[in-house]
């Protein structure tokens, strides 16, 4: 089972989760991060890093985001290729639909 990234990332694209994540399976475009459920090994370091609340494990993903489970493995894929693997912290992204906790 992999760790999903959810709607609250959305425009709110904060970095830290990417910098603890063991095997590195984090990627991104310009509005928001997503986890390749191929790589990731369900270690949970990236769910406490996240200021937005955005990672849940793939089961406990809340209703209104499961549509981001298949998000999460399409946009990984794609970005693979395309130069999209985050490793690093950033700056945030803190845009108008931003609600940081």
């Amino acid at each position: 089972m992999a760790h999903v990234v959810t709607a609250p990332c959305n425009d709110c694209k904060y970095t830290d989760c990417c910098v603890v994540c063991p095997v590195e399976c984090f990627y991104q475009d310009e509005k928001m991060l997503y986890i390749d459920p191929a790589d990731c090994i369900d270690c949970e370091a990236c769910v406490p890093e996240c200021p937005v609340e955005a990672i849940y494990a793939e089961a406990n993903t809340p209703s209104q985001w499961q549509s981001y489970i298949q998000l999460n493995a399409d946009k990984s894929a794609a970005l693979k290729n395309s130069g999209g693997h985050i490793t690093e912290k950033q700056d945030p992204l803190e845009g108008p639909d931003c609600k940081k906790k």
